[in-house]
């Protein structure tokens, strides 16, 4: 089905009931009933305006749910309400599950950041990098690379490789070579530069490797159960796939919706493939603010969450990534994030929020999803934001422009 922009999609939108507490975040500050009425007027206009056909977002504390509304349709030839229970493909929002359970298995002691990832997986052993490339051809000459790629370089996406969506070169040597992304040769020395990667995917293989069981399980037993993350998961069960949302693109200016197909599941892997939901996913990061802890239960060390959440690309910074093929990404990030923000251990790290105080603290950390599934954990106020659209390109203008609205409404209204 094709939605217009600009139009209104959804003939009586339907506006669920929300849990709303006015909470006490850090440092004294409190998020109001005035800042979620807000937010609500936002998310409204946003279905109304047919910018997006439906979204779900919530807004936590510590301890507590400050904010969770459902707007528009989770499925529009349907007219399917939007729902705060609603399943998203949460895609590359699974990397930094699969970066936690790699930090688990170091906790352990059962590997090292700085081990070559080639002890674990051989195909990495005298990996040889880019030296020159020609783009009208593909062809292209390799060198010795300069150090092994570590498992430290897998968890920075500064291990060399890089997605073809997202990267110029990938697609024509995968052409030339005939191999995965994750098998080329690497496109610079490990630990010198940002690109973002299937080094996750690379991690769920080690996770494999050196717990002797399945990611998804080793997921599962870790921390989807203890953390009651109880609709996250590769395969949606059958009597829940009525629940999961359609996706739509938007790569010629007109929204096309997919329907969704009957059986509704993704390969078990380290880099994306997950399906969620805003409650569940927001458990995740309430733990990350606890410092590893969930209700009485100890996840993570809160040693291992200060590393994951910390700078550990030094002077290396995440550079914008280009849009390779647009009708899945487009340039990201962009804005002053690009060139400043740093990189921690499944996390962009804020360098700064001079520009805006009101979003997010310096400090804070976020990752997203393809189709548009966004969070930020701020530790400095001791909140976590979710806002999930489906909606492809990445980095959509429209589903971007609401994504800084909802978190700059949230930032003046901390008081």
């Amino acid at each position: 089905m094709r939605i217009r922009s600009g139009t209104i999609v959804v003939l009586g939108i339907v506006i669920l009931a929300s849990v709303l507490f006015v909470g006490v975040l850090a440092e004294g500050q409190t998020f109001s009933a005035k800042g979620a009425a807000e937010i609500d007027a936002l998310l409204q206009h946003a279905v109304q305006a047919g910018t997006v056909p439906g979204v779900v977002a919530i807004v936590a504390s510590k301890e507590h749910i400050l904010y969770h509304h459902a707007y528009g349709l989770r499925e529009v030839t349907g007219q399917k309400a939007m729902k705060e229970d609603t399943i998203f493909r949460i895609a590359s929002m699974t990397k930094p599950l699969t970066s936690a359970a790699i930090m688990l298995l170091v906790e352990q002691g059962k590997l090292r950041l700085d081990d070559p990832v080639s002890k674990y997986i051989p195909s990495f052993a005298n990996r040889e990098t880019i030296a020159s490339f020609d783009a009208s051809s593909g062809a292209f000459t390799t060198r010795k690379s300069a150090s092994e790629v570590l498992i430290r370089h897998l968890l920075t996406h500064t291990s060399g490789l890089a997605y073809g969506f997202s990267n110029t070169m990938v697609a024509p040597l995968q052409q030339k070579t005939g191999k995965s992304a994750e098998e080329l040769p690497l496109l610079y020395d490990p630990g010198t530069k940002w690109t973002y990667s299937g080094s996750t995917k690379v991690l769920g293989q080690v996770v494999e490797k050196v717990a002797g069981v399945s990611l998804d399980q080793f997921l599962n037993e870790n921390f989807l159960k203890p953390l009651g993350m109880d609709d996250t998961s590769y395969v949606v069960p059958p009597n829940k796939t009525d629940r999961v949302v359609t996706t739509l693109n938007r790569s010629t200016g007109v929204l096309v919706e997919t329907p969704n197909p009957a059986t509704i599941l993704s390969p078990v892997a380290g880099d994306g493939g997950l399906n969620s939901t805003a409650t569940d996913y927001i458990k995740f990061l309430q733990m990350m603010l606890n410092n590893g802890n969930w209700q009485g239960k100890k996840i993570l060390s809160k040693s291992t969450i200060q590393t994951m959440t910390s700078n550990q690309i030094g002077n290396v910074v995440v550079e914008t990534q280009p849009a390779a093929l647009p009708s899945l990404t487009r340039p990201f990030p962009v804005g002053p994030a690009a060139g400043r923000d740093k990189f921690g251990f499944g996390f962009e790290i804020t360098a700064s929020n001079k520009e805006d105080p009101n979003l997010r603290s310096a400090g804070s950390y976020t990752w997203a999803g393809i189709y548009n599934t966004h969070f930020w954990v701020d530790p400095k106020r001791g909140i976590a934001g979710v806002i999930m659209f489906q909606v492809l390109p990445f980095y959509d203008d429209a589903t971007m422009q609401v994504y800084h609205d909802f978190e700059e409404t949230i930032g003046r209204n901390l008081h």
